[in-house]
């Protein structure tokens, strides 16, 4: 007798391909050539999506291995540049918005193969040249599934071709642990990287605004990763909560405890404050936001506006890390707005 999933149409657990899959991936295509990274040259993006479904269609869906993908792989692969390799695991969202798109640093999802495919399913029938809309095998149901296989592809490519200084940004809440002992960095990034390639490693670990604080450097899984690349032959530094990082999580939670401006070291000097300011003074509300990136010099720049209750006037001011060595404040303003910088 059939299973209500098999009487419903639904052979797998998982979700069915993508609604309008064909057209997203091409559409993507053209967005990342013409608009995302213009820098990768011409691509034929036709020839990419046939590519990727020639890879996984017609074919047991539970028996899809990553180098069915070679092809698409290997039309798609563009430099990465060095210093710009952003590896993570359990925050996908914080770190896509972190990478901006490759404009600080490339992640896996900002490559063309990556962004081609991010956040979409798809997988096909045995003996038929179209795709299940209905479901998909999910990896506890079968682990060589077309998803997971061409993720596992995307990861060893990533890897093989990353150099200079390589970052990977780790939930320090994360259930289990920040590194997981057992996952696609562990398995499908680390061995691949190319150790005479690689300078450095960076490793930030970043708990979630509310916590808690599971993982730190030198802790918990986190000591397991560091003592790895170190036995690997690898340079590894580590910085927990990481306050590029911390700033963009304050964005979206600006009347947080953390996000007070006395939560974080002071990154400039203040001498260039108007007579009589204080950026301590609870007259003031402290708005804190990450304004803008100077594309010039690659160098982030943050905005900080004090609310006077008093006056009613904002008074706002360009801030810059002292990890681009800067020494002063870039502006002073009253009553400024974004326009003005």
């Amino acid at each position: 007798m059939n299973n209500f999933s098999e009487v419903q149409g639904r052979k797998w657990k998982g979700e069915g391909t993508t609604q309008n899959l064909e057209s997203i991936s091409i559409g993507r295509c053209y967005d990342y050539i013409r608009v995302v990274n213009p820098a990768v040259g011409e691509k034929n993006c036709s020839e990419l999506w046939e590519a990727f479904i020639n890879a996984f269609i017609n074919k047991d869906p539970c028996n899809i291995l990553p180098q069915d993908f070679e092809l698409f792989f290997k039309l798609s692969l563009h430099p990465i540049p060095a210093d710009k390799s952003l590896f993570w695991e359990n925050n996908q969202l914080l770190v896509n918005s972190f990478s901006d798109r490759a404009r600080r640093y490339m992640t896996l999802g900002d490559t063309l193969f990556g962004f081609f495919g991010d956040f979409l399913n798809w997988c096909g029938k045995e003996n038929s040249t179209g795709l299940d809309y209905e479901s998909c095998p999910t990896a506890a149901e079968c682990e060589n599934n077309a998803v997971d296989a061409f993720w596992r592809m995307a990861s060893m490519t990533y890897a093989q071709h990353s150099s200079g200084v390589v970052h990977v940004l780790l939930n320090g809440s994360a259930e289990g642990g920040a590194y997981p002992v057992r996952g696609f960095f562990a398995d499908y990034e680390i061995p691949y990287l190319q150790r005479d390639k690689i300078s450095q490693i960076v490793i930030w670990v970043v708990d979630d605004i509310e916590g808690p604080n599971i993982d730190s450097c030198g802790y918990n899984t986190v000591q397991i990763l560091e003592d790895r690349l170190k036995a690997l032959g690898y340079d590894v530094t580590c910085t927990d909560n990481y306050e590029p990082v911390m700033f963009l999580l304050c964005l979206d939670n600006p009347d947080h405890s953390k996000c007070t401006l006395s939560s974080f070291p002071v990154l400039c000097s203040h001498r260039s404050l108007p007579s009589g300011t204080s950026i301590t003074s609870s007259s003031f509300r402290i708005n804190f936001a990450i304004y803008k990136t100077l594309r010039l010099h690659s160098i982030p720049l943050y905005q900080l506006c004090f609310l006077d209750h008093h006056s009613g006037r904002e008074a706002c001011w360009i801030l810059c890390s002292k990890m681009f060595n800067f020494e002063k404040w870039f502006a002073v303003r009253s009553t400024a707005t974004s326009s003005d910088f």
